[in-house]
């Protein structure tokens, strides 16, 4: 859903924090590359004019007049993901080459790890050619554009299951519940954004930030009850009626997840109501949950999902045609074999 009064895509002035604000050519010939008229401004332009066109509505975009080569965008956290709620904003320099080579691409991460492909703000993804990949994969410069690694980086790193981006597996029963549990993690790190966010919001995201955030924090303040108490698997929450009704409940949360949820229950609330939260608007959060948030509830099992619980046994399927030839031995067989 589009936020009120904030255009999508826009062009700044003031970019002195990003990321990529510092960074220089190696020589005078390669900041003239970004001067008016030649064929990497050109391309840029016609980055910006897609980006003005295209952006999906959970992407925003800024350009900046005095450079050319920057962007920063900020990418809102998808329903059904543990990112769900977050913003994650990410900071965007061309190349002098562009787009010959791919554009460089760096996520505020606040030092928190949301993503097992995102390192310190480095991200490995093919269509960077920062990670192994093949043909349309990989970055080509006739084809691949700004948007395409915006719409990536919301479709196939920030999705419901971004542990398996750095695990080779079958999806077995041992890595939907490490799946599960770093979900969990994710989450809290995803809610430590929200304060870092909400303390020092980049710039030019002020007003933006703001308004994100007093619009959804009464259902991030429910989604923190509904997932410590196991209600609701992490990811899935919508509302308090939808959810009891549709959302998968949560085989397993640990004390970790419990106990960062009761610290980070009051950080969110306080930071919520300096943000212009009504008082009332919490109180109707909090009392309109049927269980207490966070006392005693008892670690939950160590289950497996339900839409896993079988998987493993597609692992027996090369085995079934032995099973299903193997005969008892006869009395003549069995003298033999003795």
């Amino acid at each position: 859903m589009a936020e009120p009064a904030f255009k999508q895509f826009d062009v700044v002035s003031d970019h002195s924090d990003h990321h990529f604000s510092s960074s220089v050519g190696k020589s005078g010939d390669e900041d003239d590359c970004f001067n008016m008229g030649t064929t990497v401004y050109k391309n840029i332009m016609r980055e910006w004019k897609i980006l003005d066109k295209d952006l999906p509505d959970t992407i925003y975009v800024r350009a900046y007049d005095t450079r050319v080569d920057l962007l920063r965008a900020v990418l809102v956290g998808a329903t059904g993901t543990p990112y769900h709620d977050g913003l994650f904003f990410f900071d965007i320099k061309f190349p002098p080459d562009y787009p010959r080579h791919p554009p460089k691409v760096h996520y505020r991460s606040h030092g928190l790890s949301i993503n097992p492909i995102i390192y310190g703000g480095n991200i490995c993804l093919s269509l960077l050619n920062t990670w192994i990949g093949w043909g349309y994969q990989r970055w080509n410069p006739l084809q691949s554009t700004i948007l395409q690694v915006l719409v990536s980086l919301q479709a196939l790193v920030l999705n419901k299951e971004p542990y398996y981006h750095d695990h080779l597996t079958f999806f077995g029963p041992l890595e939907a519940l490490d799946s599960q549990n770093y979900n969990q993690n994710v989450f809290i790190s995803t809610c430590k954004s929200h304060l870092y966010l909400l303390r020092n919001p980049p710039k030019n995201f002020e007003d933006f930030t703001a308004e994100h955030f007093r619009r959804r924090a009464g259902d991030i303040m429910r989604a923190c009850c509904a997932y410590a108490s196991g209600r609701v698997e992490v990811g899935y929450y919508i509302n308090e009626i939808d959810s009891a009704v549709t959302c998968p409940l949560s085989n397993y949360v640990s004390d970790k997840v419990k106990r960062s949820m009761e610290q980070l229950y009051p950080l969110l609330g306080e930071a919520f109501r300096r943000n212009g939260v009504e008082e009332d608007d919490l109180m109707v959060v909090e009392t309109s949950l049927t269980t207490t948030p966070f006392a005693d509830q008892p670690e939950k099992k160590a289950e497996l999902p339900h839409s896993r619980r079988f998987s493993w046994l597609f692992c027996l399927l090369p085995c079934l045609p032995w099973v299903a030839n193997f005969e008892e031995p006869s009395e003549m067989n069995k003298a033999k074999l003795n």
